[in-house]
């Protein structure tokens, strides 16, 4: 394995959208609605671990919200953009898993038979590889109703570093 020197590239803008979906019960699901979970509101608290993931993804990967009731299903979207040199599917990924993750231990006492049944990169754009969309993803997402979605705010453009 080796790390891959980006320090030629140039800084440019990157956005990466990924999607993990959990199947519970229901019950779980509504209380979840309803912010009655004793660990208290699940879906703050997501956002603010796929904020956290996010950020913290090169030290977890080497090298490198809303509910629809009537098919019991958590679906959660976390969009990352930065201008960076290199791609940031990995964070996006790792976001909505660890935002997942953090809804399932805050329902985990509802539900223990929930299931994180998808983790998918949905689109990127940036990069010597340009635009990618999911294609099946447009009529997936149609099957369910609402996405809750949040988004840390757009960096500022950064200036060129000086080359030394």
């Amino acid at each position: 394995m080796k790390m891959i020197d980006v320090g030629e590239k140039e800084r440019t803008s990157r956005i990466a959208v990924a999607r993990a979906e959990l199947r519970c019960s229901k019950e779980a699901l509504k209380l979840l609605n309803e912010g009655r979970l004793e660990k208290g509101d699940a879906l703050a608290a997501a956002r603010i671990s796929g904020i956290m993931a996010a950020k913290h993804t090169p030290a977890l990967l080497p090298l490198c919200l809303a509910a629809d009731e009537p098919a019991g299903l958590v679906r959660i979207e976390a969009r990352v953009h930065a201008i960076e040199r290199t791609g940031v599917e990995m964070e996006a990924l790792t976001a909505a898993c660890a935002a997942a993750l953090t809804v399932y231990d805050m329902m985990k006492r509802h539900d223990r038979g929930m299931e994180l049944i998808s983790l998918r990169l949905v689109r990127k754009s940036g990069g010597r590889s340009g635009e990618w969309h999911r294609p099946d993803e447009e009529a997936r997402a149609r099957e369910t109703a609402s996405t809750a979605r949040w988004e840390e705010p757009a960096p500022k453009a950064a200036k060129k570093p000086p080359k030394p």
